[in-house]
């Protein structure tokens, strides 16, 4: 009988040791599943800084780009073809000297990766092109599936006026 009292007693203490244990190695992955998905963005960012790719080379075919607030791009593209043909092809068209990112800070929490940056560049009326950006991107399997970008529309809006190439 005082056995049986006895593993009674420890079954709390070795459910506890056992969540406990889950709980660690759970988070374990999840850090280092952070910290992929940092430095996945971070060496694409650094892609773009060199000119030799960039962010959207990240992009599942099904991402969701939303563009907050109140700019002449601000809405939800449902596809990675809707946002480089609809934002990315157009404002690469009025400017002549393209953007180049700098990072103040990324952080990492579970699958989202947010970055926060500088850009900037010339537009095609000589005059030069700054912006402050907030990126907030989920990703899945190294992919981005979901992204929210935060900018100064002003900024965004007055270059979006240009006439794009051919135009």
């Amino acid at each position: 009988m005082s056995n049986s009292k006895l593993s009674v007693a420890t079954l709390p203490r070795i459910a506890f040791a056992a969540c406990v244990w889950v709980f660690t190695a759970v988070s374990g992955v999840a850090a280092a599943d952070e910290a992929s998905n940092k430095a996945t963005v971070l060496k694409a960012f650094d892609a773009w800084a060199a000119g030799t790719g960039s962010p959207y080379d990240l992009l599942a075919d099904n991402v969701t780009w939303t563009i907050t607030g109140n700019s002449a791009a601000s809405k939800s593209y449902g596809s990675r073809d809707a946002f480089i043909n609809e934002v990315i092809k157009p404002f690469n068209a009025r400017m002549s000297v393209g953007l180049k990112p700098t990072i103040r800070n990324m952080y990492a929490d579970g699958d989202t990766v947010i970055v926060f940056f500088d850009a900037a560049g010339t537009a095609k009326d000589g005059q030069p092109y700054k912006n402050t950006y907030a990126w907030f991107l989920d990703l899945d399997g190294g992919r981005i599936v979901k992204a929210s970008a935060f900018f100064d529309s002003i900024a965004f809006n007055k270059l979006w006026e240009l006439p794009a190439a051919g135009e």
